[in-house]
């Protein structure tokens, strides 16, 4: 027995609702980033997933049947939830690692030599150079 078990029908209920939005929007979201947000997903679908197992332990129906179907959803959610996990950290080291230039695009090398944009002129020292002896 569950102590307080119609409060806890309904916010598991709200979870549900809030997990579905949250799967909608994050697979609306996904469509247009061309799913580069994979972690939102799996988290939406983990909520959705968790909050439906829940609710059929919960309200408890009848065979053993549905308690076990209810045990199954909440291991897949955990497994969501853990891949989400595991995805966005990937996703977060590659963003730094961008950041930081480790995947900085190489620089083309030609072998001939590019023109300068620095107009010629006759004098050919600079400030940096040191002065010509003859």
């Amino acid at each position: 027995m569950v102590a307080g078990r119609k409060y806890w029908i309904l916010i598991w209920y709200g979870i549900l609702l809030l997990g579905v939005l949250g799967l909608w929007a994050s697979v609306y979201w996904a469509r247009r980033t061309a799913w580069k947000n994979v972690d939102e997903v799996l988290r939406g679908v983990g909520t959705t997933l968790v909050s439906v197992g829940m609710l059929l332990l919960l309200h408890q129906p009848a065979g053993p049947l549905w308690n076990i179907t209810g045990e199954i959803l909440l291991v897949d959610a955990l497994i969501c939830f853990v891949a989400a996990f595991v995805l966005g950290r990937r996703r977060d080291r590659e963003r730094a690692a961008r950041r930081s230039g480790e995947f900085a695009q190489p620089v083309p090398i030609s072998a001939e030599p590019q023109p300068s944009s620095e107009p010629v002129s006759g004098n050919t020292s600079s400030r940096t150079s040191p002065p010509h002896t003859s």
